[in-house]
């Protein structure tokens, strides 16, 4: 089909495969229910597991299940990220890449319908597979990219890169100076370019090769959220990038919560009873992996700034931690009882965030937390673990949207001091605080503008209708 009158009005076929992560899996199923509401057939691929663990979607995507291969030595059942224990990563990749083949024949039964055909594939950034798909039945293919405040971050390649990377190699190089890039991070981060997985690939192997073979480049941000590196990108990698927008949730996204559980939950019952604006949200997200002596810093931290607080726990990572053992310091909870409260069940996140009571976000700066805390204009309290995290957490301090908690430059630690320091000027100390209230407020302007968020997403409609093959 071209770009002919026809193709201006009728439905596009569109497969999106998103990263097997909830944190990729939930935005981008908003995208394709957005999509969706504007008529176009949408088919959202992923495993199993993961799509039965989704909320039923509110329009009508089609939930296309393909099975995860069988690796020995992975648990039955980890499918998404948050499945794997640490030490089974590299068998979650090689069960990642095992997905080419069934993947590459659901698209080919796709193609020999005609009524069926994709006329676009959306793929996140390690799906080499899949864009190898697309070129095969001549279906364009746009990969789904990290935020662009990482990719301007990025680290040096490796010798074995493509020719492109070179290119990223050398913007980014500056732009990483400019952003001073701490050691720990670095460091971190370049695991990604020398670690081979079981399958002898490494992930940013799997990312160059995905961006190879695409089309175009797709990215959930817009210039209003992040324009001293967006405008990087395009240069960087040397393909055409479409903005996305923020996919914020939808005002029913409280729908997305736990089987069994209600917006009558005890977290918002004990918010109730709070001054308004007086309490930090603690929530570092669903696979942060701190230990049991990061979790100590932090509780000795909250318990320091003396800050009402609701804290989000998850189980610290770490195989000397018994399932029923209280991973908090001794007494802590009965020393911060009139003050605090922790859970470590599930929790309803946007429906605490848009409480009143709510006054801060002490967040990890995962792209989700920073959309959902500043849709509601929460100042916020950094402290990035991994990823984007660390240079999304230095964009909104740029913005002075927030502070991050100081960190050791070389390995990264931190201590109760610089939480309970941060929070402090987060939400006690009149002055600074004033001063993240009007940072966080400008970036809810970005978030909660519905009609510019929409109108991403309607141009990106546009720009695919304009480049069918």
């Amino acid at each position: 089909m071209d770009a002919g009158s026809s193709s201006t009005t009728e439905p596009l076929n569109i497969v999106i495969c998103p990263w097997l992560a909830f944190g990729h899996l939930l935005p981008y199923l908003e995208l394709a229910e957005r999509l969706a509401s504007r008529g176009h057939r949408v088919s959202f691929v992923s495993t199993p597991r993961n799509l039965a663990r989704l909320p039923p979607p509110r329009k009508d995507v089609d939930l296309v299940a393909i099975p995860l291969p069988r690796v020995e030595g992975l648990p039955d059942g980890a499918e998404s990220t948050n499945d794997v224990p640490d030490e089974k990563r590299e068998l979650h990749w090689e069960a990642f890449d095992g997905l080419a083949a069934p993947f590459a024949e659901f698209l080919a039964s796709a193609c020999a319908d005609g009524s069926k055909r994709p006329h676009w594939i959306i793929a996140d950034c390690f799906h080499h597979w899949a864009s190898a798909a697309a070129v095969a039945h001549d279906v364009p293919c746009a990969i789904l990219l990290p935020t662009a405040a990482m990719l301007a971050a990025a680290p040096r390649q490796p010798p074995s890169a493509s020719a492109a990377a070179s290119v990223l190699e050398e913007h980014a190089a500056a732009e990483a100076a400019r952003l001073a890039v701490p050691r720990y991070e670095q460091e971190a981060v370049s695991t990604a370019y020398a670690d081979q997985c079981a399958s002898g690939m490494s992930v940013a192997e799997r990312w160059f090769l995905a961006l190879d073979k695409c089309t175009v480049l797709a990215i959930r941000s817009c210039v209003e959220w992040e324009p001293e590196s967006f405008k990087l990108v395009a240069p960087l990698l040397g393909k055409p990038v479409l903005p996305l927008g923020l996919l914020p949730p939808s005002p029913d996204g409280g729908r997305r919560r736990a089987p069994g559980s209600s917006e009558d939950d005890a977290t918002l019952r004990w918010l109730d009873t709070q001054p308004p604006g007086s309490v930090v949200y603690v929530a570092l997200g669903s696979e942060v992996p701190l230990s049991v002596e990061q979790v100590h810093e932090l509780a000795l931290g909250l318990e320091l700034a003396g800050a009402r607080f609701l804290w989000a726990l998850r189980k610290p990572t770490g195989t000397s931690v018994l399932h029923d053992a209280d991973p908090l310091p001794s007494g802590f909870q009965d020393r911060t009882s009139s003050h605090g409260l922790v859970t470590m069940g599930w929790v309803p996140q946007l429906s605490i965030l848009a409480h009143a009571a709510v006054g801060g976000f002490l967040t990890h700066c995962g792209r989700n937390s920073l959309v959902e805390g500043l849709l509601f204009g929460h100042p916020l309290v950094m402290l990035p673990i991994v990823g984007d995290q660390g240079p999304n957490a230095r964009q909104m301090e740029a913005k002075k949207a927030g502070l991050q908690v100081a960190r050791d430059e070389g390995d990264g630690s931190f201590d109760r001091h610089g939480v309970a320091a941060a929070v402090r000027a987060v939400m006690l100390d009149g002055e600074a605080r004033q001063g993240f209230v009007a940072g966080a407020r400008r970036m809810q302007g970005v978030v909660a503008d519905k009609e510019r968020q929409e109108r991403y997403v309607d141009e990106f409609v546009q720009h695919l209708r304009a480049n069918l093959l």
